[in-house]
């Protein structure tokens, strides 16, 4: 339910650009990023479902420690995804996960 209240409200990863790029390395890289962020962003709807958006950072990092070590995640991409899956904003992932 949580899940899907964060679907209503959030908005989903942006699309990628309607022209691919000419060269077939930057499309691929591309592609990798935009994979990369989406998984990020179910990472991070995952994550508001255990600490939901109210909690800081803070509070969020004493829930979520036990989760993200349990799927291997490393707890600051954690909060980066959930950040993220909040914002809808990539930038978020910035430094952690991407």
């Amino acid at each position: 339910m949580v899940r899907q209240a964060v679907r209503d409200v959030r908005t989903a990863p942006p699309l990628p650009p309607a022209d691919p790029p000419a060269d077939p390395a930057v499309a691929a890289l591309r592609a990798a990023v935009d994979d990369l962020g989406a998984s990020s962003h179910a990472i991070g709807e995952l994550m508001l479902e255990v600490a939901p958006a109210y909690l800081s950072d803070t509070e969020a990092a004493d829930v979520l420690a036990l989760l993200c070590d349990q799927i291997g995640e490393p707890l600051d991409h954690g909060l980066a995804a959930r950040r993220y899956a909040m914002s809808g904003d990539r930038r978020a992932l910035h430094g952690t996960v991407l």
